[in-house]
């Protein structure tokens, strides 16, 4: 989909002003002061990016990033990476959200809605593009150029923030938030759920926590529906990604950068931390959890309260915390009662 971004790159700069901020050691440039002209994720960076290296379970994306300089520590100063230039810190997370911030800092902070007018009870900027049919009602705030489609419902106190799409015949409760986002057609959104908020990113240590700009996006695909007060951060450097005919029930967090795959069914009160990629028809039982960077595959069921903290191979079925084979779960619950119930 063609689309101008929601956030303005204020780059190029030089190597030499990137390598001043952050303090670093250039290693081993290939072109001299180099320009860089943007930032990327390691295995999506090119020429004239900058990427930055720090989860070892990412080594092989560093080995071959076709990225112009990366960001790495010294224990990575001398390893294999066909990166042709290395900027070494004692932080690589931390130096990463400072240069972040150097060509994004309009990420920093909320986006305006700018200037906007009045139409019929709602509040409609006048760079919005509402196919005929849509109904924005009452009190609904549209920011500048935004695109509704045709047959869509925006309802009370919906605020669809700048420059995000909403495809045709889709719903958006009252109250709902939308920002940073690409939403297909015929999606459901409940009331007072927040989409494209800033995920939580921040480069903590002893000198305080650097919050680390987030400038992905949001992409809804057809026919996903959306739960009450459910939230859904926006990716931080890549997108986050909910696929075709997805369910999400209420009160459900998805982190950034994570992507879902198709007709999945994710229970209330399910948080799905950030990088976590979930393969397609996998169902998610109520108040589970999983932490980030992790793959769940394809057809996996995983029980309510289930707890992931690794990899799970695709088919598989889980329970508890940390999640094990369903039966594996099962037999442990009845050794525990077996263990409580003993008479000494």
């Amino acid at each position: 989909m063609d689309h101008p971004g929601f956030f303005k790159n204020v780059g190029p700069f030089s190597l030499s002003e990137i390598a001043n901020l952050i303090d670093a050691e250039l290693v081993a440039p290939t072109g001299g002061d180099g320009t860089i002209k943007d930032i990327k994720s390691l295995d999506l960076a090119s020429d004239g990016h900058l990427t930055f290296f720090e989860n070892k379970k990412y080594r092989k994306q560093f080995e071959t990033t076709n990225a112009s300089v990366c960001i790495v520590s010294p224990a990575f100063k001398g390893h294999d990476t066909s990166a042709e230039a290395l900027l070494v810190v004692p932080d690589p997370y931390r130096a990463y959200a400072k240069v972040l911030g150097l060509f994004y800092p309009g990420a920093l902070k909320l986006l305006s809605y700018g200037p906007i007018e009045e139409g019929n009870g709602s509040l409609v900027h006048p760079t919005a593009e509402i196919e005929d049919g849509a109904i924005i009602e009452p009190g609904a705030v549209i920011g500048a150029e935004v695109k509704i489609g045709r047959d869509s419902v925006i309802s009370s106190g919906a605020v669809i923030g700048m420059r995000s799409y909403i495809g045709r015949k889709c719903s958006v409760g009252a109250n709902a938030s939308i920002s940073c986002s690409l939403i297909g057609d015929g999606v459901i959104i409940h009331q007072g759920a927040a989409i494209g908020q800033d995920g939580f990113g921040f480069a903590m240590g002893p000198q305080g926590h650097l919050k680390v700009p987030q400038i992905g996006r949001v992409i809804i695909q057809d026919q996903v529906e959306i739960g009450a007060n459910t939230t859904i951060d926006r990716g931080a450097l890549k997108d986050t990604v909910i696929g075709q005919g997805t369910k999400i029930d209420n009160l459900v967090q998805i982190g950034h950068n994570v992507i879902i795959g198709q007709n999945c069914v994710i229970v209330s009160q399910v948080g799905i931390s950030g990088s976590t990629e979930l393969g397609d028809f996998v169902v998610f039982g109520g108040q589970g959890g999983c932490v980030g960077h992790i793959k769940i595959g394809s057809g996996v069921k995983i029980a309510a309260n289930g707890k992931i903290i690794n990899n799970v191979e695709p088919g598989a079925i889980i329970g508890g915390a940390p999640a094990v084979p369903i039966m594996q779960w099962k037999r442990e619950i009845i050794a525990i009662k077996k263990l409580a119930t003993k008479k000494k």
